[in-house]
Parts: C-alpha cells; structure tokens; sequence
C-alpha cells in the first residue's frame, strides 16, 4: 500500500499554494485522505505547511526536484496520484510525466499547453498504457468546465431525445476574474515558440492535433476570429482565449468515446456580448484587444516590455478578495440531426483561473486518487469527462462551488 493517496508537486506556486489551502480545509491532515505536499525547497514548503496553522503542522513534506528524475521516482513510489502545478510544463513539467507513466502513477495537472501535451501524448502514451498510468492534462479552468460541459449536455441529449447533438456552441456568457503570472508565463512561452516553428502553429491551429490519428474524414471545424452575431445564442460574440486548448480537449474526448456523438461533430467556442450596437461595439473592441496583445507577444522587443512591465510575473496573482469576488457562467448550445436544441449552463462561485481552478483541480486529483480504480479504467492518457466523468461532475457539484443544470 502507498504511503500515500495523493501529492501535491510544486507546492509553492502560486496556484500551488491554493490548491493546498483546499485540500487542508477539505480534508484537514488526519482525514480519510492521505496526503502530502512535495518541491524542492525544504524552506519554502515550511513556510506554506506554517501558513495552515497548528492543525496543518503534520501535514508531510516530501522533497524532489522537476529535473532530478531519481527522486521524482522516490516520490512515486509513496504515492498512488501526483498533482503536479509546476508551469510552465513545457520548461519544467516533463520528466514528472515520463516517471509517471513508467512507475504506473497516476497524474493530473493544469495545463493550457497544447504543444507540450502533444510531445506527450508521442513520448509515453503506449508506456503509460502499459504500466496503468491514467495521465489526465487539462484539470483546471482549462478544461474541465468546456469538457465536462458537453459531456453533461450530450447525456442529458441522450435521456431526453435518445440522439447526442451533433453541433454545439459553447458560449461563455458571463465572467469575471483575473490571471497570474505563471498562467502569463505559460501563455508567453506557447507564443514564443509558435513564432519560430512553423510546425508548432499548424497544431495550435488544428482542433483534431491531441486526437488519436484517424482514417475517419472528420469535419472543418469554426474558428471565431473577429466579432460576429450569434443567431443560437442572441448575443455578438468575440474569440474566448482558452478555445485554443479548449476546443482540443472536447475533440479528444470525442475521439476516445469512438465518435460516439457523430463523425459530423462540430464544437466551437466564444464569448458573449450582448445584443445590439453596445454588444457589436464591445465584441469589436474585446477583439481588436485580443489580437492587439497577441502582436504585441508575438514581437520579441514588445513581447520583453509586456512582461517587464504589463503583464503579471511568476508567483503573482489575483487577491483573495478578488478570487472571490469573480465567477462565471457558461452556456452549451447543442443541436441534434433532427433539430431538437437543448442548453445547458456550467456556473462556477469564483475568479475562473484560480479561486474556482484551485478547487476544480483539488477534486479532480482527489477522484483519480480515490473513486476510479484501475479495473474501471485501464492506463493511458484520458481527459478528464472520458476517465472521471459523472464522479467527478458529483464531486464538484458537491464540493467546489460548480454547478451544471439544464436551462
């Protein structure tokens, strides 16, 4: 038996430290969690094990260093999951990954990074399917609420009209939070290495680069790039950030559910603006700012003064105050071959990247630690609706503030 259920590698970063907190107000030290918070600063784990108070004082503190594969090893061999937070993953989150698909350990993260999991995906897949390593990407804001959420709508499709909808639009329709920097960091570094390798753009461009190769001819996929009036939804729409990744993840899912919801499946993502010339006018200046910082990165001497300057730094992040203060509300357009709608919404009770993804994050690890065994689900790399699914919509239902309802 393992020592323990769960670690929490990279403890000390921002994101890190949240998920922490979490896990300590949800399950305390002496619960029927076992569990224990790891990096590689016996100083700095101190100092956040100090920040619980007396009763967080046992809680254990594991060292091991992201390049020191020998005692990543030391770690996974006390553990049945590692929930790692160490981003940018493309500069410090693969040898974590390739130890625990050779030990069989299981593993979840909060990765945007769509390059780096395709590398992967190439690298370990068929060693973690092996060993019965369950390696699920993707556990935070991004992409869970865009998973889950349409695996929610294609079942509640299913019980009501005995047909899964064919078309969905996911619709962000309210939103408020803000970003830290190793999410600014993470989304630097993809920008960056888009610039210089042609390769790198195609994928993040191609909805279907984190599926498994197909013969099937699979359909062209929408891209909001510019404002555009969304009939379904009522509302001008923008380009939504995280589609990028996003959209993957659904297509992935599909893909290992064997194109369960049709080979025609299209999904696509946006942000709502409202109606009328307010709604046009706010979709265009939300536009027109997106592309405008994206240049601006994409330029090395802009790109060095936004992150001197603007954009947050590593370690920084929204206030307390300010995680919760935010939320969001997220609705699922479906439509099926024979024309029946159905909409669902996702709501969340915090910022989205960090108050509400600490919590998402928590519960995820948690469900892959304790409620899916190995028997149910064989090794491999899964997303989270395909390897978690209901259990882990129950658990953040339950737990953590979110909420999935048909409207």
């Amino acid at each position: 038996m393992s020592n323990y259920h769960l670690i929490v590698f990279g403890a000390t970063s921002f994101v890190g430290q949240l998920l922490t907190r979490y896990l300590f107000d949800r399950h305390g030290v002496d619960g029927d969690l076992r569990w224990a918070i790891a990096g590689r600063s016996e100083v700095k784990l101190n100092e956040i094990r100090a920040t619980l108070g007396a009763k967080g004082s046992t809680l254990p503190i594991l060292l091991a260093n992201a390049d020191d594969e020998s005692s990543l090893l030391a770690l996974c061999k006390q553990t049945r999951a590692v929930v790692s937070t160490v981003g940018p993953y493309s500069l410090y989150g693969s040898p974590l990954v390739k130890v625990c698909a050779e030990s069989g350990t299981d593993y979840c993260d909060l990765t945007g990074e769509a390059p780096w999991i395709a590398k992967m995906l190439a690298a370990y897949e068929e060693t973690a399917k092996r060993t019965g390593a369950r390696i699920v990407h993707c556990t935070g804001f991004d992409s869970i609420p865009s998973d889950l959420g349409t695996y929610f709508l294609q079942q509640k499709s299913k019980e009501q009209f005995g047909q899964y909808c064919t078309r969905v639009k996911m619709r962000v329709k309210a939103m408020r939070g803000g970003l830290s920097g190793g999410t600014v960091a993470s989304i630097i570094h993809i920008i960056n290495e888009a610039s210089k390798n042609k390769s790198t753009r195609k994928m993040l461009m191609d909805p279907y680069s984190l599926s498994p190769p197909t013969d099937i001819k699979l359909p062209w996929q929408p891209n909001i790039k510019f404002a555009s009036y969304d009939p379904d939804a009522k509302s001008w729409a923008f380009p939504f950030i995280m589609a990028s990744i996003n959209t993957k993840i659904v297509q992935r899912s599909h893909a290992l559910t064997g194109y369960a919801y049709g080979t025609d499946f299209i999904y696509d993502e946006a942000m709502l603006t409202g109606k009328g010339f307010k709604g046009r006018a706010a979709a265009a200046g939300a536009a027109l700012g997106i592309a405008g910082a994206f240049s601006a990165l994409v330029l090395p001497p802009t790109r060095a003064l936004m992150s001197r300057y603007v954009v947050p730094k590593p370690g920084e992040g929204p206030t307390p105050e300010q995680q919760k203060k935010g939320f969001y509300d997220i609705r699922f357009i479906g439509k099926m071959k024979t024309g029946e709608t159905l909409t669902v919404k996702v709501t969340g009770d915090r910022d989205p990247g960090y108050g509400s993804t600490c919590k998402i994050l928590g519960e995820a690890a948690v469900c892959l630690a304790l409620d899916v065994s190995k028997e149910e689900k064989a090794g491999g790399f899964w997303t989270p609706s395909t390897l978690m699914g209901d259990k882990l919509i129950a658990r953040l239902s339950k737990y953590a503030g979110l909420s999935f309802t048909v409207v």
